[in-house]
């Protein structure tokens, strides 16, 4: 059995959850730092700019959980806040991020482009740390599976299942990979590698979303894979669209 504990003392106990969830933010934030003095944006701006969208984040990715299983936490209105428990939502986090962050960057009069292209790989990264957090709490896991045709699966609540965390926590460091190699290239223009994270992230979303237990429905449908459909197509679509407008100007 798994101890999601990292520390107890006494009173004090600090969960592994929240170990891993603190250090991919400050590893992303580290990494978005770097790139944003590199492309010569003012930090201070920037830094203001996560501290209002992180935090919006936690905020967006326990709501969306809240509002999905929203006849449990009616019956148990003390366990909203309980996030060590796990419960937290990354397409609620997404949104709740760009949210605060548009509206912050409207304020510094920024390109919310030339920000979010920035801020993308390390969202990446700090999603692959984090889904580790799953595997300690035990949760975000597929179905059962025969360990025989599937020798990498993991003694999980009873059984051997997929585990889909490490399936997407392996999918967001490719993707993290992937943009730190994409933001380089000459023919890549603004707005693109943010894009390019939103489709990637919701491809592998979609397919590992199939083989998990716990999903978030929408009556008989996986709310996360009706969601990165969406995001795919409006990530495509804004691509193409951003590089015919520019085509014809």
């Amino acid at each position: 059995m798994i101890d999601p504990i990292a520390v107890d003392i006494g009173v004090i106990q600090i969960r592994w959850y929240g170990v891993l969830i603190a250090a991919a933010v400050l590893i992303g934030t580290i990494l978005a730092m770097r790139e944003v003095r590199r492309k010569g944006i003012n930090e201070d701006h920037f830094f203001n700019i996560l501290l209002v969208a992180i935090p919006s984040a936690f905020v967006g990715a326990r709501l969306y959980y809240v509002l999905f299983n929203l006849d449990f936490f009616m019956q148990n209105p003390l366990e909203i806040p309980a996030v060590w428990h796990g419960g937290l939502a990354i397409h609620g986090g997404l949104l709740g991020a760009f949210i605060a962050a548009f509206l912050m960057i409207r304020h510094y009069k920024m390109s919310f482009w030339q920000v979010t292209d920035c801020a993308a790989p390390a969202i990446a990264l700090g999603q692959s740390i984090g889904r580790w957090g799953n595997y300690f709490n035990q949760e975000a896991y597929g179905f059962a599976v025969d360990p025989e045709k599937a020798p990498w699966a993991m003694w999980i609540d009873g059984a051997y299942r997929h585990p889909t965390f490490l399936y997407e926590s392996i999918w967001d460091f490719s993707i993290f990979l992937f943009l730190l190699w994409l933001r380089r290239k000459s023919f890549i223009q603004e707005g693109e590698v943010v894009l390019s994270y939103l489709v990637l992230y919701s491809v592998g979303r979609f397919v590992i979303e199939g083989f998990r237990t716990d999903s978030l429905m929408l009556g008989s449908l996986r709310m996360a894979q009706l969601v990165s459909l969406a995001l795919i197509g409006i990530g495509i679509l804004l691509i193409w669209y951003r590089r015919r407008k520019r085509a014809l100007n």
